[in-house]
């Protein structure tokens, strides 16, 4: 592949990048407005036709591990391995 056709690639990959993110942004801000309406409602549960929306709470566990760092250094060594990945990026 030339140059050329590479840098192709890349304005085409940022383009859809861009238009991804500009459509991810507009659906977030709608699914908000739902979420808004549901808490104005004071509802867990939405059913609209075909759909059954739900936005309910939910609790979690999770581990802090910055805290059992801190307190058990040596352990938390012991307990940890180095992982390998890859990062694709490209910058201007």
């Amino acid at each position: 592949m030339s140059k050329n056709e590479m840098m192709t690639l890349i304005e085409t990959m940022n383009n859809y990048d861009e238009l991804a993110a500009k459509v991810k942004a507009k659906a977030d801000a709608i699914r908000q407005s739902i979420k808004d309406q549901m808490e104005r409602e004071e509802v867990e549960e939405l059913i609209c036709g075909p759909y059954i929306v739900r936005y309910t709470s939910i609790i979690n566990n999770r581990f802090d591990t910055t805290t059992f760092k801190r307190l058990y250094a040596d352990l938390y060594k012991d307990f940890t391995k180095p992982v390998s990945s890859r990062r694709f990026t490209v910058s201007v």
